[in-house]
């Protein structure tokens, strides 16, 4: 149908919100750090007080070559300095330092290697784009310019250069992922049917879960030892946590994942949504409690259940039973002379003409021969002016309405109120397995760009 629209993709600035309150809250060097627990404080990582000579030999020092490209130890430094305060904030216990260290270089190298990717495959983000983007964070911030929000910025002692780069660097690695994995994604009716299948054996349909998980990712073709080291690691944190270790502490210093350092706090996830073999483990807890390490294909997971809760009710919508006639306009047929076809039109069916056969003469839209049926709409699923129109119709009455397309002469024949929980189940269906197989295919991706690059580490040389 020519009047129906879709939404193109748009990137989510909730990520770059969140980013840019632990931004602004971890860099600034003039705040005391809040305090870790005694009962639970590991060795104290202190970055300030360290003698000045050998301070200046560590940042002239390379703790890891990727490529053609070095990671510093000034910049490690930087990076480690503003995660501990983070943690610190969160009130997460710090890992041990040589863990925690030996995982944020693990996350610069992964950082770097998007990096040199997007560079050689022409992926950017010019100025304007990112000031869009930061002036939406700066919005959603409830702070009316970029220039207010830099000032907010500097005020807090975040280097404003240093928080755009860090922004356009997300940018260019979630455009990345929608090119490289999430755009060659192919999702069947056969594969949503069996999912909705298992969900229900399984039930669930009407709860979500707070979840926290830890990955030990399994590197691509790995060897028999190299999978038996990665399980060795998750079997030891499971060990830890069985002893009483803090979850978010051993997160932060074992997990693989991109939310390590928020514990690996995942947030609320409906059932849908969680793909089954991890639902069936999640079944038999209670909140508080964790899993065994569970295998996957990127690699081996432990879950915590922190809480759940029960789902959304039946989603019930008005549709509207319509048709139209639509003529366009264009350089032969201005705006003017388009209203007035129609008006003309609208005079001949008042005045007892059929509506269907007005329709299959001179309209211009592609249901001129089905008489100007649309069928059912739903909410959302024309042209803002068309459905303003539409909507104020009674069922039986005609009227006309004007749209990016042309004019249009609208009647509603009928409506009614539909429970779309069937359709909405499906759509959530699609969305829980494009998210496991984006998120399982990202991993993928990132092991292959890692297996062809490059790395040296001189991190333990230079300690």
């Amino acid at each position: 149908m020519t009047f129906k629209i879709t939404f193109p993709a748009l990137i989510c600035c909730a990520t770059l919100a969140a980013m840019h309150s632990a931004y602004a809250a971890n860099t600034a060097k003039t705040r005391p750090a809040q305090a870790v627990p005694a009962k639970s404080a590991p060795k104290k990582i202190d970055l300030q007080k360290t003698d000045p000579q050998k301070q200046v030999a560590l940042i002239d020092s390379v703790v890891a070559v990727v490529n053609d490209d070095v990671i510093t130890r000034q910049e490690l430094d930087d990076r480690l300095r503003a995660v501990v305060q983070q943690l610190q904030k969160q009130g997460t216990p710090l890992p041990e330092p040589e863990m925690l260290e030996k995982q944020i270089l693990e996350r610069m190298i992964s950082d770097m290697l998007q990096a040199q990717f997007a560079g050689e495959s022409g992926v950017r983000v010019d100025d304007t784009q990112l000031d869009l983007a930061i002036t939406r964070i700066a919005q959603q911030s409830k702070i009316s310019s970029l220039a207010e929000f830099r000032a907010k910025l500097q005020s807090d002692g975040v280097d404003f250069k240093k928080f755009r780069e860090e922004i356009r660097n997300e940018m260019i690695s979630t455009r990345l992922r929608e090119r490289e994995v999430e755009s060659k994604l192919i999702i069947s009716d056969t594969e949503i049917d069996n999912y909705l299948t298992n969900k229900t054996k399984m039930g669930g349909e009407a709860e979500e879960f707070h979840l926290a998980h830890i990955l030990v990712v399994v590197p691509e073709q790995a060897s028999a030892e190299k999978i038996q080291a990665a399980r060795d690691k998750a079997e030891q944190a499971l060990g830890q946590l069985k002893s009483g270790a803090d979850f978010a502490q051993i997160a932060a210093g074992t997990s693989d994942a991109k939310d390590a350092l928020k514990g690996g706090d995942i947030g609320w996830r409906p059932g849908d949504r969680i793909p089954p073999m991890f639902m069936a483990e999640l079944q038999h807890l209670q909140p508080g409690q964790t899993t065994a390490v569970l295998r996957s294909p990127s690699g081996f997971h432990i879950l915590k259940l922190v809480g759940k809760r029960s789902g959304s009710a039946p989603v019930v919508i008005t549709q509207t039973h319509a048709r139209h006639i639509l003529i366009k306009t264009s350089e032969i047929v201005p705006d003017a002379e388009a209203g007035k076809r129609i008006m003309e039109i609208k005079q001949r069916i008042e005045n007892g003409a059929d509506f269907a056969e007005q329709a299959k003469r001179y309209s211009q839209d592609g249901s001129a021969q089905q008489g100007g049926d649309l069928d059912w709409l739903s909410p959302g699923q024309t042209v803002p002016e068309f459905e303003d129109a539409m909507n104020k119709l009674q069922p039986g009455m005609i009227g006309a309405a004007q749209s990016q397309f042309g004019w249009h002469l609208i009647q509603v024949m009928e409506r009614r109120n539909t429970d779309v929980s069937a359709q909405q189940q499906r759509q959530q269906a699609r969305m829980a397995i494009s998210t496991f197989k984006s998120d399982e295919q990202y991993q993928d991706w990132l092991r292959q760009l890692r297996d062809r690059a490059f790395i040296e580490y001189r991190l333990e040389k230079n300690r």
